[in-house]
């Protein structure tokens, strides 16, 4: 790779240990994807809760941390594993909370914000159009490239820390022109009504693109999503298909026509009434006992928070079915303060902040509060939440918010 002379003295350990770490790091990843050279990135956003860390990961970023590493650029984080106010009650242990303490003390001492979200693109400095960033969660990055126009790889825990210390990142994949070209070409004849549907659209291309290689560009769009409802295809679509970025012809930045992304010689394919089906089939459990409603994966923006406050109101959760919901530090505030939060817990729910539920041991707060059959909106959540051994099913807002009423799925 070509190095500029900062790099070279960071490589020769002129910038300290941590960084040295950091830039041999990137050079190793860089060589793998055959980048010429590095590119500055103006931010970087790190995933790394305690669950996937473990004590080994935690001892690696004190370690780096211990040798007196500082970020160079504005550094923020993915939602924690552990609501340090509120642990106990979901079954985590002391020894959770204690991974999470040291590692955000670790964090803290190099610099980084404890942000613990991932809509950042909606609370915190989202990037703009062209801005080279080093982002980690997947529906981060897929929401910068494709609806910001920023630009993103899915950079791992290592990846994005050792970003966050250089102020750069190897320069391959979606920093390069060439690779938000569009390779796919769909078009939708079902214009989704709510945000289960916006979810279930995006997890189907994803499933029908099916690599990280492919850029689909998506015709048929009859008028721009809002950022909540572009938010779930785009989270759904990477969950499903490991796409980073999408282009929705006359909508997203980069495509104002299908010419701007080279679309026009691409065989269309048709995302069928029929196709959105199928994808929805296996999560469909109307008359089925719920145990736990949860909305998450994305967390909540301050928007969705009011539209669960008011479909609480003046109900109550079942005795046999829990409700949580998890949102940013900096959404949980505004929602506290108009009433949000209150309408909510007044129901039964419990509101989670910083943290994302299948983030936060799944498996063991699952076994814990004898959780299985579980209702989300969200068409990511319920594509991971399998493998963690839950049954998991999938309704409008609406219809999680009055099965949690009733105890069972209307």
């Amino acid at each position: 790779m070509k190095l500029s002379d900062k790099e070279k003295a960071m490589q020769a350990g002129e910038f300290g240990p941590a960084c040295q770490w950091a830039i041999d790091h990137q050079t190793q990843v860089g060589r793998m994807f055959d980048a010429e050279d590095m590119v500055e990135v103006s931010q970087a956003h790190m995933m790394a809760d305690p669950e996937s860390l473990g004590d080994a990961g935690v001892s690696f970023v004190e370690g780096i941390a211990q040798n007196g590493a500082k970020v160079a650029i504005p550094m923020i984080t993915d939602p924690r594993g552990v609501d340090l106010t509120y642990y106990d009650p979901l079954g985590q242990t002391e020894e959770m909370a204690n991974l999470e303490r040291r590692f955000i003390a670790a964090c803290t001492s190099m610099g980084i914000m404890m942000t613990d979200t991932c809509i950042n693109y909606q609370t915190i400095m989202p990037p703009v159009r062209g801005d080279h960033v080093a982002y980690g969660d997947t529906g981060v990055v897929i929401y910068s490239n494709s609806v910001c126009g920023a630009r993103s790889n899915f950079e791992g825990g290592p990846s994005a820390l050792a970003a966050g210390l250089t102020g750069r990142t190897p320069r391959y994949g979606l920093h390069l022109d060439e690779h938000r070209r569009a390779t796919k070409r769909f078009v939708v004849q079902t214009q989704p009504k709510d945000l289960m549907d916006w979810g279930v659209l995006g997890a189907t291309i994803g499933r029908k693109s099916g690599s990280y290689w492919e850029v689909p560009v998506i015709e048929g769009i009859e008028k721009p999503p809002t950022s909540d409802e572009i938010k779930h295809m785009g989270a759904a679509m990477a969950s499903y298909g490991s796409t980073p970025l999408f282009h929705v012809a006359g909508i997203t930045p980069e495509c104002s026509t299908l010419a701007d992304v080279e679309g026009e010689g691409l065989e269309p394919e048709i995302v069928s009434k029929e196709d959105i089906a199928d994808l929805y089939r296996p999560f469909g459990a109307k008359g089925e006992v719920v145990d736990v409603v949860v909305f998450a994966a994305p967390q909540l923006s301050l928007v969705e928070m009011g539209q669960v406050a008011a479909l609480c109101k003046g109900r109550h959760r079942s005795e046999t079915t829990d409700l949580i919901v998890c949102t940013p530090a900096q959404v949980y505030v505004d929602a506290k303060r108009m009433g949000f939060i209150d309408a909510i817990e007044d129901f039964g729910g419990k509101v989670l902040t910083g943290t994302c539920f299948y983030q936060q041991y799944a498996r063991e707060i699952g076994e814990a509060n004898g959780w299985k059959r579980l209702l989300s909106n969200s068409a990511k959540i319920v594509n991971i939440l399998g493998g963690y051994g839950y049954q998991p099913a999938l309704a409008s807002m609406e219809d999680c918010v009055a099965s949690a009423e009733k105890g069972w799925i209307v």
